[in-house]
């Protein structure tokens, strides 16, 4: 990491501290595990690959800007699409990039369903099941390959998934946080991933 991206990352927790005394973007007692819960459960995705310049991400279901805003910190050279329909988390996630300076993102307050363009990956954190998620995002997938995985959607999530990855079995592929990060948090946790 540069030292820019030290400072970024480092600049995060006063910024959400401040934002979460006004509106409750992360629960409070999660604000004690900030870096662990939120921005190093977010970079599980960079350890599964790693965005070339120019790669087109969208994040759906951002909330307070997770797993985008770490993943555009860690990947300056891609551009990153943040969305979620509420409002004021937006609101948030505009500031926190305008303060840290991220060109790289963009945010806007819509639904998956309604976003033009395409991307080459979709990103997301446990917004609902991979079955209800796959529809909405399905035709914002770019046909153009360039990275070792093919492109389509890099979703973090936790607990038991056999059933509800059941109908892509053929398909996906998934990964054990705990084999990045060893805290106690990522037990159960993976970054599951859906070319599409």
């Amino acid at each position: 990491m540069t030292e820019r991206q030290r400072e970024q990352f480092a600049a995060l927790f006063p910024l959400y501290e401040n934002w979460n005394a006004q509106i409750n973007v992360i629960s409070r007692k999660d604000m004690e595990h900030f870096y662990e819960h939120h921005v190093l459960h977010s970079l599980a995705i960079a350890k599964v690959i790693q965005f070339k310049p120019m790669c087109e991400v969208l994040d759906v279901g951002t909330g307070g800007g997770f797993p985008g805003v770490p993943l555009a910190i860690m990947f300056p050279e891609s551009r990153f699409m943040l969305v979620d329909s509420i409002g004021k988390k937006i609101k948030v996630v505009s500031d926190v990039a305008e303060q840290l300076s991220l060109d790289n993102v963009k945010a806007q307050q819509t639904r998956a369903e309604s976003v033009e363009g395409e991307f080459d990956f979709i990103v997301s954190r446990a917004v609902t099941t991979l079955g209800e998620f796959v529809p909405w995002v399905k035709g914002k997938v770019s046909k153009t390959q360039y990275h070792h995985l093919h492109n389509g959607i890099l979703y973090l999530k936790g607990g038991d998934l056999t059933k509800e990855l059941f109908p892509f079995r053929h398909k996906v592929r998934t990964w054990e946080v705990s084999d990045f990060f060893e805290e106690e948090y990522f037990e159960t946790k993976k970054v599951i991933y859906l070319p599409l």
